[in-house]
């Protein structure tokens, strides 16, 4: 099958080429993989940031987020069948023709969502949801959430805002209408944040959640303590009292996703594509993914669409 290849650690050591199909052993599911979606997490895998925490056999075949449809069940599976519409996180990688992973790993698209729309909700649902069980905000406090235009930003923005929250979210400017639209009062990541923060909150901060770092806890010292604040970013954070949500990629469940699924198939939730990219294009959509900044979530279209 055709499969992207990193074959070394660094910049351009992504190839298109063949890797061996992988078939559903007990417990998994195999998937015609309809749509990737691409997280941060994967460039640096590819660079090599991360190989010492999570070191791979190489050849690999990088990435998480898939959606697509049900090939094959393995023995002791339930709760799928062949044809069935899923969403949720590759065991064998992503930026591959099929997919298999553990059934926990996956759910069922609902009627309403293509499979574009549905990967963008695969991390950013279960980020964002698992982020927020640990800050475990106050009823109706105000939150700042650092890096809100992007996937798992603006998930967090809606599931703060449908709860009784004030979010503040922090973007560049083009994206301020977009985070109005989603109930959120935006500010800029510039000199002027804390300043700005300070304007749309004079009764104070009670929390934050960091999807974006560029130091923004030690920025926020005098606004809200380290201890409310949750970051998904700045794995170092914990020295300074912050709350690490450092998930690791090849555990993730789809427990908390079919709530937000649903949401969206009936139009209350948000899914933003940033930008979409062919099978082969996977390098170029890694590249503009590490320049950062972007609304939503890019998206690549799977090689053999069932």
């Amino acid at each position: 099958m055709k499969a992207h290849l990193l074959n070394s650690y660094g910049p351009d050591s992504i190839v298109l080429g063949e890797a061996d199909e992988p078939t559903a052993a007990a417990g998994q599911v195999k998937v015609a993989v309809e749509a990737i979606g691409i997280n941060p997490l994967d460039w640096k895998f590819s660079n090599g940031y991360l190989a010492e925490m999570f070191p791979l056999p190489l050849p690999a075949v990088l990435g998480t987020d898939i959606a697509g449809t049900v090939l094959e069940v393995g023995d002791g599976v339930e709760g799928f069948t062949v044809g069935n519409r899923v969403v949720g996180f590759a065991d064998s990688g992503a930026f591959a023709e099929k997919a298999v992973t553990g059934a926990a790993r996956l759910a069922v698209i609902p009627d309403g969502l293509t499979a574009e729309q549905a990967v963008t909700l695969a991390t950013s649902g279960e980020t964002s949801q698992r982020g927020l069980s640990l800050l475990a905000p106050a009823p109706a406090s105000t939150v700042v959430v650092n890096g809100a235009a992007g996937a798992v930003g603006s998930a967090v923005v809606q599931i703060l805002v449908a709860d009784g929250h004030k979010v503040i979210g922090t973007a560049s400017p083009d994206n301020h209408d977009y985070l109005r639209s989603l109930g959120a009062t935006p500010v800029t990541y510039s000199e002027t944040m804390v300043d700005e923060i300070t304007a749309a909150a004079p009764q104070g901060v009670d929390a934050a959640f960091d999807t974006a770092g560029q130091e923004f806890i030690a920025r926020v010292a005098g606004l809200v303590p380290a201890s409310r604040i949750v970051t998904i970013v700045d794995f170092a954070a914990g020295a300074q009292g912050a709350i690490v949500a450092a998930g690791d990629p090849t555990a993730l469940t789809a427990e908390t996703l079919p709530p937000v699924l649903d949401l969206a198939a009936r139009g209350a939730f948000r899914t933003e594509i940033a930008r979409k990219f062919p099978f082969e294009q996977v390098p170029e959509a890694l590249a503009l993914s590490q320049g950062g900044h972007l609304r939503g979530k890019i998206v690549v279209s799977g090689a053999n669409l069932a």
